[in-house]
């Protein structure tokens, strides 16, 4: 395990409650906090991330990682590095394999996955259009089950054209792309831009809550879903900053280049 460097956690109570419209009921979320320290990583030491927790996926995947995205994912120290005790992803428009913009993006199969816990990083996010930055999950088995067969739970999903807003989404089958199941969360008096903020979930046999910092904003259980609730097996972490795709479109003139996406630190407790 990677020992804690002396910085601000998101602590929830045994006994938050709160209350929150569902689009049929009003139902009551409670949050059951784990608070045993199973992973952490503080990126506390310079260069590349550490070797024993990620490993990258690099170019463009199929199809644009299937979504149309315009980037080239490497592992170069441009693209992602740790520093001053920050997990840096930068973004950069520049021709680069055959590709008009780079980033990056670490996963942690086969070295670090989780069945249920709290998950959580700080993470401050950069804004312009066509930049979608994320922090979420897929199922152990996604070299066999196809997605959405496998699952997939978006902790923070962004698009860098509405800095106020964040989505937390889960996929599978029977509810996946423009049918997943997803809320989304509206920072009031602030923007993700400016300062870092904590997203994470709370992730149980039958439910998974999420959150931004101290605000429990949505609950999903397996009454929600339009089919088979996959959430019940080991997943991996990913994080990454997309440029482009069918979501957030493409990056436009007004949208500088280089952007970062800074973590501060990834925990996990069961």
């Amino acid at each position: 395990m990677i020992s804690i460097k002396n910085k601000n956690s998101l602590i929830l109570s045994l006994s938050i409650v709160l209350l929150f419209n569902s689009c049929s009921t009003d139902e009551k979320q409670t949050v059951v906090t784990k608070n045993q320290l199973v992973m952490s990583d503080e990126f506390s030491v310079n260069g590349a991330p550490d070797s024993n927790l990620w490993s990258y996926n690099i170019g463009t995947g199929t199809n644009g990682w299937g979504n149309n995205e315009l980037q080239y994912y490497t592992d170069r120290p441009v693209n992602i590095k740790v520093e001053n005790g920050l997990l840096k992803i930068t973004a950069r428009r520049e021709q680069y394999m055959g590709e008009a913009f780079t980033s990056a993006r670490i996963l942690s199969k086969g070295k670090f996955e989780t069945k249920y816990g709290r998950l959580e990083a700080r993470i401050k996010l950069p804004r312009g259009k066509g930049l979608w930055p994320a922090f979420w999950m897929l199922g152990s088995n996604s070299d066999t089950a196809i997605w959405p067969q496998c699952g997939e739970i978006d902790i923070m999903e962004y698009l860098g054209n509405s800095p106020t807003k964040v989505f937390g989404t889960v996929h599978g089958p029977g509810y996946s792309a423009g049918n997943a199941i997803t809320k989304t969360f509206t920072l009031p008096n602030s923007r993700f831009d400016t300062d870092f903020h904590v997203f994470g979930i709370e992730w149980g046999e039958n439910y998974i809550n999420f959150y931004v910092d101290d605000a429990l904003y949505n609950q999903i259980t397996p009454f929600d879903v339009t089919g088979d609730w996959v959430f019940n097996q080991p997943f991996y972490i990913i994080l990454n900053m997309a440029v482009g795709g069918n979501y957030p479109g493409a990056p436009n003139s007004e949208t500088p280049f280089p952007q970062e996406m800074l973590v501060d630190y990834i925990r996990v407790y069961q």
